[in-house]
């Protein structure tokens, strides 16, 4: 079995997770997959790749190496809806974000759910909070940056077209105000289109681990995928990913050294 992720340490006091970039569907999930689901359309498409600069800052990384159609790891396990009146894409979704099936036969039911969750999701999980541990213990604080990307426009489940920078606290809630500022104020002041706490607040990650009040401060960052790739095609484009770690680059240092600093 491929391990579930991968773990690069940094001695710097912040973590990125990568949840949605992984690839790998175990062999009895694929074979009863359609087409559309095997094809992993919503794969948050060379997200880790995006981030590796971040090693110079001093980052560790956690990268899940399995798809989200096996178990998304930005749900919580009990799959609690996030967003109460939009459409819920699922803990293990049956259909795409365009809508199609997932599965030629035989969806997701309660006892193959609780098996992915302990299989692949808890080990994730349990990963980011020793992590976080480990780093406030000698630190005195921890940061989580968990790293998205999306189409631009998925009409499914949003209107119009996404802004590039979609920073998402959970509503101020998963980091200390000064911090979520100073690094939204980077992504504003950026070329690129901004909102903060918009159609992406945030998922279950950044608000389970998200504690201001324990110094363990966390914000979600979805990326229009338009910015650092083609979407008809999925190849990464250097060009236009090398523009956008300018800005990624500084909005990172600045949570740094903001939090080191208050």
């Amino acid at each position: 079995m491929t391990a579930v992720f991968q773990l690069q340490p940094g001695p710097a006091p912040l973590l990125i997770s990568v949840p949605h970039d992984g690839r790998e569907l175990p062999a009895d999930i694929r074979d009863r997959m359609t087409d559309a689901g095997r094809a992993i359309p919503d794969t948050d498409w060379h997200v880790a790749k995006l981030y590796e600069f971040a090693a110079h800052l001093g980052a560790s990384f956690i990268v899940a190496n399995y798809s989200r159609y096996v178990v998304d790891l930005n749900r919580s396990a009990d799959d609690g809806d996030l967003y109460p009146g939009q459409v819920a894409t699922g803990l293990c979704p049956e259909r795409t974000f365009a809508g199609d099936a997932i599965y030629r036969f035989g969806g997701v039911d309660e006892v193959e759910r609780d098996a992915r969750v302990q299989d692949y999701w808890r080990p994730y999980h349990d990963k980011i909070r020793a992590t976080l541990d480990s780093m406030r213990a000698a630190h005195g604080f921890a940061l989580l940056w968990d790293a998205h990307s999306i189409p631009g426009e998925v009409p499914r489940l949003f209107t119009g077209e996404l802004p590039t920078l979609n920073l998402g606290s959970n509503d101020s809630q998963s980091c200390a105000g000064k911090l979520e500022t100073a690094v939204a104020a980077v992504a504003i002041g950026s070329d690129y289109t901004t909102v903060v706490n918009g159609r992406f607040k945030g998922g279950y990650i950044t608000r389970s681990f998200g504690a201001p009040a324990n110094d363990t401060h966390a914000l979600q960052l979805e990326i229009s995928q338009r910015a650092y790739m083609d979407e008809k095609s999925l190849q990464f484009d250097s060009e236009k990913a090398e523009k956008l770690r300018d800005t990624l680059r500084l909005m990172l240092q600045t949570f740094l050294d903001k939090a080191k600093n208050d």
